[in-house]
């Protein structure tokens, strides 16, 4: 696997909203430094719901977006749906919590999927696409910085799988919101999830 782009953005307007987002991203050249906020330089508007240490790194795999390039009819661009590093050959669906990926001194974490936001339908000027990106249960990837460190595309990455029992990103995505039963309560628990579900599955018991 390889890095295939690293991608920041600036603050911008959504048409029709009245406040700014870091949801348009570019992919960069060159090296790009990452620490425990994430990529230097990115722009993160909303911190009560984006970005913090446990979702420092939003990744997509390339698999992903080639699919979801034949599901839109056009080709993907990077950082169309506000990723900030794509990998490739990664499917989003066999990553699970806990798993890293390192490259070089960088080391990161998975903690949560993707739950697809009104500020995401109107990137992508759809008012369904919540429903759609919902449905078609491929959701991005968060991540946690264990150790920060320089990257840029065309560095080789290794995705390491967690060695415990797997939450995987499509079934994040389709309890999100549910109660869970104490055997899955328990499993969920035993990973290194997002400190925020984290907390709401400990309230729970």
């Amino acid at each position: 696997m390889k890095i295939l782009a690293l991608c920041v953005g600036n603050p911008e307007r959504l048409a029709g909203k009245s406040y700014k987002t870091g949801i348009f991203k570019q992919s960069v050249n060159g090296a790009v430094m990452i620490d425990a906020e994430g990529l230097v330089g990115d722009a993160i508007c909303t911190r009560k719901h984006h970005g913090g240490v446990d979702q420092a790194i939003y990744v997509e795999g390339s698999l992903t977006l080639d699919w979801w390039s034949k599901e839109l009819g056009r080709p993907y661009e990077p950082g169309t749906f506000g990723e900030n590093l794509v990998i490739s050959g990664l499917d989003n669906r066999d990553v699970a919590v806990g798993d890293r990926f390192t490259s070089g001194d960088l080391i990161l974490e998975a903690t949560a999927c993707r739950i697809p936001c009104a500020t995401f339908a109107a990137r992508m000027t759809d008012p369904k696409f919540v429903k759609r990106y919902t449905l078609a249960a491929r959701p991005g990837i968060y991540c946690r910085v264990i150790r920060g460190g320089v990257a840029e595309a065309g560095m080789a990455i290794e995705h390491q799988l967690f060695p415990g029992e797997k939450v995987t990103m499509p079934e994040l995505m389709k309890t999100f919101g549910r109660q869970l039963s104490e055997a899955d309560r328990s499993r969920y628990l035993a990973a290194p999830i997002h400190y925020k579900l984290r907390g709401m599955l400990e309230a729970e018991r």
